[in-house]
């Protein structure tokens, strides 16, 4: 289909008197890879939660493949091709990697395989699992507790858990948080790699700057709920009104990297 993958047209929620997200109005082309940026408590997990279904918007709309999906709830969203991943990572943790896996591809394609498909669609299932925490460089974790594994292996399961669920879009909330630096740059190459070979519209919320502009094809910076920036790396890493949302919290944030 043409047309933007995903837009939000003044989609507002407020909380009481607080609105953490005000008339953002947001168009992500297919196969784009979309960072969301801002300072602590700009409103970007706010603004994943309405995108994701967990919450409703106070007043606009998301629009999704060309459909109005605003009173859409979270699991039927999923259904139509959106999935995520949160800030703190949401696991099985008494569960292996292969079984997180294929959890998150039952829950999407509707239930009990036991009873609707059998031997041969938990066989398929299996399959599909490994396949997919292979394509993420856990071929030697499938069958390891996620709770065993380290934080980095914990943060690419989730990935792969939304990722076996064959998203047309990836939300990824935070997903370099509490990484190392070599945990981070082997984060980086999985979504590069899923974006480049998966052809997946990405929306991507983060904190580290070198991994936005490393990563992203467009940046859209939020401030106190309002976009006050939106285009390439290099446009709103230049843009005077981001570098002083910035003032204050990390003033080099922005700065050109040598």
């Amino acid at each position: 289909m043409s047309g933007p993958t995903l837009e939000t047209r003044k989609l507002s929620r407020s909380f009481g008197a607080l609105r953490a997200v005000a008339d953002v109005d947001l168009s992500v082309e297919p196969g784009e890879l979309r960072a969301i940026i801002g300072p602590n408590g700009a409103g970007k997990t706010t603004l994943f939660h309405l995108v994701s279904g967990l919450l409703r918007p106070t007043a606009g709309h998301v629009v999704f493949r060309g459909a109005d999906i605003s009173d859409v709830p979270e699991p039927a969203r999923c259904l139509r091709g959106i999935s995520r991943t949160f800030q703190i990572t949401s696991l099985f943790g008494e569960l292996s990697a292969v079984e997180n896996v294929r959890m998150a591809i039952q829950l999407k394609r509707g239930g009990n395989f036991v009873l609707l498909g059998g031997r041969s669609l938990l066989a398929e299932t299996e399959r599909l699992a490994r396949e997919t925490l292979g394509f993420l460089g856990l071929h030697g974790r499938s069958d390891v507790p996620a709770s065993t594994l380290p934080h980095g292996e914990q943060r690419l399961l989730e990935i792969a858990m939304a990722l076996a669920q064959e998203p047309v879009l990836l939300l990824l909330d935070e997903p370099t948080q509490g990484l190392s630096s070599a945990e981070t740059a082997a984060t980086v190459a999985v979504i590069r790699r899923i974006a480049r070979e998966r052809h997946l519209t990405i929306l991507l919320v983060e904190h580290d700057m070198d991994v936005v502009f490393n990563l992203a094809d467009r940046v859209t910076v939020l401030n106190f709920g309002q976009v006050i920036a939106e285009g390439s790396p290099a446009e709103v890493r230049a843009n005077v009104d981001v570098q002083t949302a910035y003032l204050g919290e990390t003033p080099s944030l922005l700065a050109e990297q040598e």
